[in-house]
Formats: structure tokens, sequence, C-alpha cells
């Protein structure tokens, strides 16, 4: 085999994760010419073909999958070898790459971080936000450090990374100040038929409130769902419905929406995560992050 063309593969290994090429294409903002160009050239270096066609998807051979396993492993040792000397260099402070699955409250998200910004020796925090999958992909090229969750890691998609249970915390609903004592003088049942923002059903509160309306024979109106859990409070903070969030983070809620909490429920909690790549936690930042939600914030 000839002497293999790093950018070759980079450009292969990008497709094995988007699934096509014009997925990779958009991702390299190259055009799909040029890439199936490097994949033709990568394949002939190999001397396999390393993807089989299926419909309009490209499907990894069996030699693509053991390229693509080593592939994993030089690109995630690479971005390692970047961060580590990046984060040693006296001249820049030390990086906390942080994702952040878009369901969690953002006040959880900023409650947990903000220990990691009081730290004596000097931080920069870089946050992202998105779907736990594609998170969970970027963990694992290590451009994150840390995935602040509320779920755990989902079982099948080959990740390596760890779960760390942050705690958990029970649920409140609020209602705009003008209509609180409307719903709080009959808690729960004044939910029957009441106006509700919640969030999507493929959100794990989401399906922890539907089997509890159900037990209870409460039928709310459903106005509007959401994956956003901040623009679910200002549709909260426009009058527009009740709506769940955590009780951890009530009074926030209360001063910064014009909300009240009418009453917590019972039999439903959100739990949170801090996904690492690690089973044992090393970034400084993290450590301090686990200790305090586990023993200040959910303790």
């Amino acid at each position: 085999m000839r002497h293999l063309n790093y950018n070759h593969l980079y450009y292969f290994w990008t497709v094995a994760r988007e699934g096509s090429i014009i997925g990779a294409s958009k991702a390299l903002h190259l055009t799909p010419q040029t890439i199936s160009g490097q994949l033709k050239m990568l394949e002939d270096t190999i001397g396999e073909p390393l993807f089989n066609r299926v419909g309009r998807r490209l499907i990894l051979s069996e030699s693509g999958h053991v390229v693509n396993h080593y592939a994993d492993e030089i690109f995630s040792l690479g971005a390692e070898l970047a961060n580590r000397v990046r984060d040693k260099s006296t001249s820049n402070p030390l990086t906390l790459n942080v994702g952040v699955v878009s369901s969690i409250a953002k006040l959880i998200a900023y409650r947990l971080l903000s220990p990691a910004l009081n730290m004596d020796n000097a931080l920069r925090v870089v946050c992202y936000e998105g779907e736990l999958e594609k998170l969970l992909g970027d963990l694992s090229v290590h451009q994150l450090d840390i995935i602040l969750s509320d779920r755990q890691i989902p079982p099948g998609l080959g990740v390596k990374a760890f779960n760390h249970a942050l705690g958990s915390t029970n649920v409140s609903f609020f209602s705009h100040i003008s209509k609180a004592k409307e719903y709080s003088d009959t808690f729960p049942n004044s939910m029957d038929a009441a106006p509700m923002l919640l969030p999507l059903q493929t959100n794990p509160l989401r399906r922890q409130l539907d089997d509890w309306f159900l037990e209870r024979q409460i039928t709310p109106k459903i106005i509007a769902e959401f994956d956003d859990s901040a623009l679910l409070k200002a549709f909260g903070a426009a009058q527009h419905g009740l709506f769940p969030a955590p009780t951890a983070i009530s009074t926030e809620i209360e001063s910064m929406y014009d909300v009240t909490n009418i009453g917590t429920i019972k039999g439903v909690s959100e739990k949170f995560y801090a996904i690492s790549p690690e089973r044992k936690v090393n970034h400084p930042a993290v450590s301090l992050i686990c200790e305090w939600a586990k023993n200040r914030l959910f303790g």
C-alpha cells in the first residue's frame, strides 16, 4: 500500500459520519465532486472499496469499517494533542468546551457552569447547544470536554463516553402572575382543560408528564410544544399558558419571567448528567461542576 494521505482519510471519515457525500460536502464546505475524487484516491491507495451504496446513502464496507475505526483513533488523538498543547500554553487560559443539550433549562445549565467561572485559575468557557447525538459525535473526537444532558447516552450508539449523574429535581408548574391564584387554589385539578405549553414528546420530561396527566385524568389544552426550554418560558411569560420547569430554579424563573410557581407535582422529576469521554473525570473544571452539582445544586 502506498503512503497514506491523511487529507483523503479525513474526507472519508467525514463521509462516514455524515452518511453521504452531500452531507460531507456541506460539513467541509467542499464540492461533492472534490470529495468523490478524494475518496476514489483513498480507495486506490487502500486497494479495497470502502463504501457500498444503498439507495442514496453510503454504507461502510467491511474494509471501510476497519479504516473508520482507525480514523476515529487517529483524529481523536490529533484533537486531544491540540487541546493539551493549547491548554498548557502559558499565554492562553484553560478552556472548557461544553455541549448543552437543547432541551435542558438554560438556567440549570448556567447554575451548573457557574462554579467553573469562579475558579482561581483563568478559565474560558465555550458553549455549544444541540441534540445529544450530535454533541456525542463532537465529544468522541475531543471537540468537547463535557456534555450537560437531561438523559443518559442512548444504547447502541457505539460512542466511548461515560455518564456521571449530577442529581435530580422535582418539577413545578408556573403561571403568569395575573392568573396564578386561579390555578393555585385547586392545583393540580385546575390544570384540566387549562392552556398548556409543553416540551416535545421526544423529551424525557414530556413522557413523564403525559403519564402523570393520564393517571390523574387531567387533560390540558396543549397550545404549543417546544424543543427549546427558554422559548417555552418566553411563551409562558407572554401569558399563552402554564408550563413546567425544574423546581430547583423556581426563584430565578419567577424573577425573570414574571410568573408564579402554582404547585409542585409528585412522582415526576428531571435528572441531569455530565457526559465525559473518560470514566474518571480529569478536567479540573468538570470535576468542580460535578462536585458542586451533587453537593449544592441538587444535594
